[in-house]
């Protein structure tokens, strides 16, 4: 049998999460448990383990393989984790949050690793990353660096293989935020006997991970995945905040559960790093919370908790109403004439904000190979762009407009203008995708040029909101950087990027910037901390868009979360209400030919804007809920949730095919006796509270309805 952990370092308590820290056989750090304040900690139970802590600190070097643990491509363990020793550790208290900081060094390759820990008032999350300094005279080659290692997750549970399921989020173009939940054995871990056979084997070569690379962060997958028992005891649930590559990794290890989060590797993303003497490195943050009573209750808690690492902004507690004209509107072709036709509508409306989307800048639609520029057109303005801003300003609006700025078109005079290093090359050639070059932000050239256009666009025009797009993908990073990997060059212009975008917030206080990325393929809380709202999707059907909206609480906060309504006069009135509702439940991404709604049709838009008006601030400490569990894609009806602090319920229920009824229980929510319709309020609609059990009833089309829930 494997040796437990020796001795307790540390019993660390806040007032949501208990964590231990303890030295394993070796004197390496690790996470002997970690539990809802106050509750004792579950024993761990195994006929060949008395224990299932993994080292803590998820770090190797170049020559140092993977040693006795899993295979020599899992995130878990390896030679110099083992090797790291406890050396000190200090606690800290600001009042609003409580922090740890394990060190712990390892003599013979010269590494002292920092480990942060940092939990906030009031939500069980655990943030964690690790801080790598070289304290030797000479290079050390850096090959991972995880920013948490955890093991003994399924600690307490008989037959753990199979009470466990995993949950991951899908993150596609138009088709985002779609969550799946599966089985262990679907993922391949489960009891497979080698323990019985090879007693103190400590794993097999199992794992489950996923993982991203290139610079859409989120594309294909959310950074992202939960662990849920069966029975609701608990549930992990986690974040990777990278605002680059990333790879999280779950597998068994000593008869248990282990996990391991990270940023960039050697393996997965070609990141090596040359660490000079004196110098240091520190990993992605990440956060894992651990919650009972279901997966609901997981994702409130990181909402929680995302809500004190972002940047504070007034526009979180107003929640203006924006009119976009891009989507099913303007599509990338604005003029002023155009524009001005949107004005009243949107005003009437109860737009607050009008930004300019694609196209301002180019006197051509085929505009996508030019950009670069950031000029205003004269040929689209011809009264000229500060007169466009002035009218949108007198209106009584507050001009935004879009704007790409990472990239350079193949066309454009700016591709001549910058230097080479610049841009992100491979082999002496300049990498392009899609017709258009990568410009690399850490080179002062680009951060200074990208100054002074936002400088003029908010000091001369007056401009005070910024959608910020990115629509192309580089996987690779740049090779014009002597002794850095192509991994670590690309890591190192997106966290340059980011200095950035934080400096122009500095520069130009109160400004909004919204984070796009072809709609949601860079949501996560890297760039989140930083951006005021995020653009959830470019799904341009607004029954498609419904499971997206519905899920958008699992990623974003509500008020940050922007989703689009873009009503048409060519549909019908529940199909113009449906499209409202899609973004009743966050932040206003109003658009569509609103200057073509007859008075009937605007009438119904300005409804829903008037009742998003009188509700938009309970979203500021609403918690989120899915009564028939998280949307998927092909659902005929969908619900989400918002528990206001009243004890009252917001309710979004979107019906797209399938029965025209619907019984829902609510449990837990019992002192709720009656149910009425905000949203359209004279639209047909059934809905009654008996029993615990709200039904409802609605027409035989697709339809929408906000629902309060009151006691």
């Amino acid at each position: 049998m494997s040796s437990p952990a020796t001795q307790t370092i540390v019993d660390w308590h806040t007032d949501s999460l208990d964590i231990r820290i303890a030295l394993d056989e070796a004197g390496a750090p690790c996470i002997e448990y970690i539990q809802s304040h106050g509750l004792a900690p579950s024993k761990f139970t195994s006929p060949y383990f008395e224990s299932a802590t993994l080292p803590l600190n998820g770090v190797r070097v170049a020559g140092q393989g993977q040693g006795l643990y899993k295979t020599a491509k899992s995130l878990a363990g390896g030679v110099l984790s083992a090797r790291l020793k406890y050396k000190s550790h200090v606690e800290r208290d600001s009042g609003k949050s409580k922090a740890l900081d394990i060190v712990s060094t390892d003599e013979l390759a010269g590494l002292e690793v920092t480990h942060h820990f940092q939990i906030f008032t009031g939500a069980p999350v655990l943030r964690s990353w690790t801080t790598v300094k070289n304290t030797s005279d000479t290079v050390q080659i850096l090959n991972q660096v995880s920013s948490l290692s955890l093991g003994g997750l399924s600690a307490g549970t008989e037959d753990w293989y199979n009470n466990y399921s995993v949950y991951t989020a899908n993150n596609t173009w138009f088709r985002e935020l779609q969550w799946q939940e599966r089985s262990l054995s679907d993922v391949g871990i489960d009891e497979v006997g080698l323990h019985a056979l090879f007693q103190g084997h400590k794993a097999t070569m199992a794992s489950f991970s996923l993982s991203n690379r290139g610079s859409l962060t989120t594309e294909t997958h959310f950074p992202m995945g939960a662990l849920k028992r069966k029975d609701d005891d608990h549930v992990w649930l986690w974040q990777i905040e990278s605002g680059g590559a990333w790879r999280w990794e779950i597998g068994d290890w000593q008869d248990s559960l282990y996990l391991v989060l990270g940023g960039p590797t050697l393996v997965d993303h070609a990141w090596q790093l040359d660490l000079a003497p004196g110098a240091s490195f520190s990993s992605a943050p990440v956060a894992l919370s651990r919650t009972s009573g279901g997966i609901d209750n997981a994702f409130a808690a990181m909402n929680d908790y995302r809500r004190h690492i972002v940047r504070p902004h007034p526009d979180h507690e107003y929640m203006p109403i924006i009119f976009n004209d891009y989507m099913n509107c303007l599509m990338g072709d604005p003029d002023e004439n155009k524009i001005k036709a949107l004005l009243q509508p949107a005003l009437d409306c109860g737009a607050e904000y009008y930004v300019i989307d694609a196209g301002w800048y180019a006197d051509e639609v085929d505009w996508w190979a030019d950009v670069g520029e950031w000029e205003p057109s004269s040929k689209r303005f011809p009264s000229g762009f500060k007169t466009m801003i002035d009218t949108i300003r007198n209106a009584g609006l507050v001009p935004g407009i879009w704007l790409e700025p990472e990239v350079v078109g193949v066309r454009s005079a700016v591709a001549k203008q910058l230097p080479e290093e610049a841009f992100f090359q491979e082999r002496g050639r300049r990498i392009e995708e899609r017709q258009r070059y990568q410009l690399d932000f850490t080179h002062p050239a680009v951060q200074e040029r990208m100054h002074r256009i936002f400088g003029q666009l908010v000091e001369e025009y007056g401009i005070r909101y910024f959608k910020i797009d990115y629509n192309i993908e580089v996987v690779t990073g740049s090779d014009v950087h002597d002794g850095m990997s192509t991994g670590a060059a690309h890591f190192a212009h997106q966290r340059a990027y980011m200095d950035w975008i934080e400096e122009l917030q500095s520069r130009h206080p109160g400004l909004i910037l919204e984070n796009c990325a072809s709609g949601g393929q860079r949501m996560e809380y890297a760039l989140l901390s930083l951006h005021t709202l995020q653009s959830t999707s470019d799904q341009q059907n607004p029954l498609l868009y419904a499971p997206v909206a519905a899920a958008a609480p699992t990623a974003v906060i509500p008020e940050q979360s922007a989703s689009w309504a873009y009503p048409q006069r060519e549909w019908s009135d529940e199909k113009n209400a449906f499209t409202v509702m899609n973004t009743m439940m966050g932040r206003v991404h109003l658009s569509g030919r609103i200057d073509a709604l007859d008075a009937h049709q605007l009438e119904l838009v300005r409804e829903g804007m008037q009742v998003y008006l009188r509700i938009r601030k309970d979203f500021l400490t609403a918690r989120p809920f899915w009564p028939l569990g998280l949307p998927a894609w092909q659902d005929d009806w969908i619900t989400l949730g918002m528990s206001k602090t009243d004890g009252n319920v917001l309710l979004a229920v979107w019906r797209r095919a399938g029965s025209t009824s619907l019984r829902l229980p609510l449990p837990g929510r019992e002192h709720l006796l009656s149910a009425k319709v905000l949203y359209p309020e004279s639209f047909e609609a059934e809905v009654a509270i008996r029993n615990g059990v709200l039904d409802i009833r609605l027409p035989d089309t697709p339809c929408a309805r906000l629902i309060l829930l009151e006691a």
